[in-house]
């Protein structure tokens, strides 16, 4: 059916069903996510007609996205194809990620910031900020103040109580650089440094700084419940209604690690090891809450106690529709999806984050995916554009 485009300020504040779209982060395993991603563009490009005009950005009131997942989110909600950021996808992961002999270790971070912020940049306008109606569509994107120990969820949603810049020399959400709310959310400790952003200036008084890191080392590295948070909490100022057809959540993993890949021994690399843990429980945790309190045609086994929680429903009626992606990347899995094509793939070295030699078999994997378990029913025609 054709569809009608609507503003910025339509996708926030019209009524009728509402939609998110949620990204996870995971490093250059985000590629895997652009897979899974095209036969979502794909099959809801059917949907409105067949326009080859049509964007994810014209479907999703909000695009969440922490880490690898705001960067590609920022390029939806300023109207890219999954064709385009998958193409600058690929080029980015080989600027970016060089190693280095004289970045090694825990001494100092392993990769140069400065590449990273050179293709922001170029992506987005090294002025555009979150207030830009460069944006076609909301945008939350996920950080973590480092100095005050807070998960920061920046968005250019025009009634946020933090959106405009205020008294006392606050600045507001609305004032930052895209560029950079992506770049801090990017700053993977061991990874990036972190990104220092100027949040408060006063004429006559020395600036006040915050120091922003990767959101993933917050709970939110799949950022879907906080997108819902944020789209039904009233302090969020967007308040949405809830009911499962009255929003969509449709969550996009980067690959669920697999936990035998083996890493060195010495006490730091434990260390980034057990944050690592941390953050797949809060990912683990993320999908339980999000599966009691939904419809979900995607609800997988919690575990062998819990089962689907098929019959649980928090508060009773389901609160949203929602649907969840992701692959496997251990090897039974990966040679139950790809069949014998599995046995051209190393395996063993697809949960590292930061290698773009494993770009091609993520993206593939993706792709596979994607064109398997994304089907028409998970977007109920309740959510069709009309």
């Amino acid at each position: 059916m054709p569809y009608r485009l609507r503003t910025l300020e339509q996708h926030f504040s019209e009524g009728g069903p509402k939609r998110i779209l949620a990204l996870d982060g995971g490093g250059l395993r985000g590629i895997l996510t652009l897979g899974i991603l095209k036969k979502i563009e794909d099959l809801l490009r059917q949907r409105c007609g067949n326009d080859n005009a049509f964007r994810l950005s014209h479907y999703f009131d909000l695009i969440a996205g922490t880490s690898t997942g705001a960067i590609i989110a920022a390029t939806l909600a300023i109207g890219w194809s999954i064709e385009e950021v998958t193409k600058k996808y690929f080029d980015l992961g080989a600027r970016v990620f060089r190693r280095s002999l004289l970045r090694q270790g825990f001494i100092r971070a392993k990769y140069d910031e400065g590449r990273l912020i050179e293709e922001l940049k170029a992506v987005f306008g090294p002025d555009t900020t979150l207030g830009s109606n460069t944006l076609q569509t909301g945008l939350l994107i996920v950080i973590k103040r480092l100095d005050s120990g807070s998960p920061w969820p920046v968005s250019n949603n025009p009634r946020g109580k933090y959106f405009a810049s205020r008294e006392g020399g606050v600045i507001g959400n609305g004032d930052y650089k895209l560029w950079q709310a992506v770049r801090a959310s990017t700053a993977a400790p061991d990874y990036f440094e972190p990104e220092r952003i100027t949040i408060a200036q006063l004429p006559g008084h020395p600036p006040v700084y915050g120091d922003f890191v990767d959101g993933g080392v917050s709970p939110f590295n799949n950022p879907a419940l906080q997108a819902f948070m944020y789209a039904t909490l009233r302090g969020y100022r967007i308040n949405w209604p809830t009911g499962k057809d009255k929003m969509l959540v449709v969550s996009v993993g980067t690959g669920a690690p697999d936990p035998a890949v083996r890493r060195s021994e010495i006490a730091a690399a434990q260390a980034l090891r057990s944050l690592l843990s941390l953050m797949e429980d809060c990912a683990a945790l993320q999908e339980t809450v999000l599966q009691w309190m939904s419809e979900s045609p995607t609800a997988r086994k919690i575990d062998s106690e819990l089962e689907t929680l098929e019959g649980d429903s928090a508060g009773g009626a389901p609160l949203l529709s929602y649907v969840r992606y992701n692959v496997d990347l251990q090897w039974a899995a990966i040679s139950e999806l790809l069949g014998d094509e599995a046995k051209t793939i190393a395996t063993e070295n697809l949960t590292a984050m930061d290698s773009p030699e494993n770009m091609p078999a993520l993206h593939r994997l993706g792709v596979v995916a994607g064109e398997r378990r994304v089907v028409a029913e998970h977007f109920p025609p309740a959510f069709d554009l009309t």
